[in-house]
């Protein structure tokens, strides 16, 4: 009896450490005034954010910025890598104090409630992402991830995004994301969004991919249909 009754204070334990954490979707909207309807998705891995606003009709890219992140309590700090609207701000920290639940975000002193898309469940490759490697014209070119030019992939559970940008430069170059899964080898993404061409939003792309040596190798054909072959690697700063 004792035994039983530990393992189920152990499995509350579990669960309530898991509610409390920022890992995993975010979503918030708004309508505008002349009635257009906006989505903000935020995505944490570990160490690395990005928060994106959209258009929910057309897909629309409006912005996205984003970095590295760390939490002491109820502060979260943010050191801004990236920024479309506003370059200035890369290479800076803000820091905000926040009221978590299970499915509830608050940033203190502001009004916009976020609830959580995902728990960083059910996708496998949740996780902040560098294109590390990539076959063209039948040769493998390897890319340092240490560079500030940097492609970067963030997954959560559900959710993905990619984005393109330099460190030094504070240029944001492209981004591109909506909802994916990996199930039995094969990768989807489904587009919700793309910075540089909304026709592509909609689209479905289904890609192989496995991982070898902690490395996620991904093949397929690219949404210009292009043949694609790419490694990713797992960001360790």
């Amino acid at each position: 009896m004792k035994k039983y009754i530990l393992t189920i204070l152990t499995c509350i334990l579990c669960l309530s450490v898991k509610a409390q954490t920022l890992l995993g979707a975010w979503e918030n909207t708004k309508s505008t005034a002349d009635g257009q309807q906006l989505k903000n998705v935020v995505i944490f891995s570990e160490g690395h954010q990005v928060s994106t606003w959209f258009n929910m009709d057309s897909g629309a890219f409006i912005s996205a910025n984003g970095g590295a992140w760390s939490i002491n309590g109820n502060t979260v700090t943010e050191t801004v890598e990236f920024d479309s609207e506003t370059p200035s701000r890369v290479g800076s920290q803000v820091s905000f104090e926040i009221e978590l639940s299970e499915h509830l975000l608050k940033i203190k002193g502001d009004d916009r409630v976020w609830t959580r898309i995902d728990d960083n469940d059910p996708g496998t490759l949740n996780g902040a992402w560098l294109m590390s490697g990539r076959k063209r014209n039948g040769e493998f070119q390897t890319r340092n991830v240490d560079q500030p030019r940097k492609t970067m992939k963030i997954l959560s559970g559900t959710r993905f995004q990619w984005i393109a940008y330099n460190t030094d430069t504070k240029q944001f170059m492209a981004t591109g994301g909506g909802n994916y899964t990996t199930i039995n080898g094969k990768y989807q993404e489904n587009i919700e969004f793309f910075s540089r061409d909304n026709s592509r939003v909609g689209a479905s792309l289904q890609f192989d991919f496995e991982t070898k040596d902690g490395d996620w190798h991904h093949s397929g054909f690219s949404s210009k249909g292009d043949p694609l072959y790419e490694v990713w690697s797992l960001r360790k700063q």
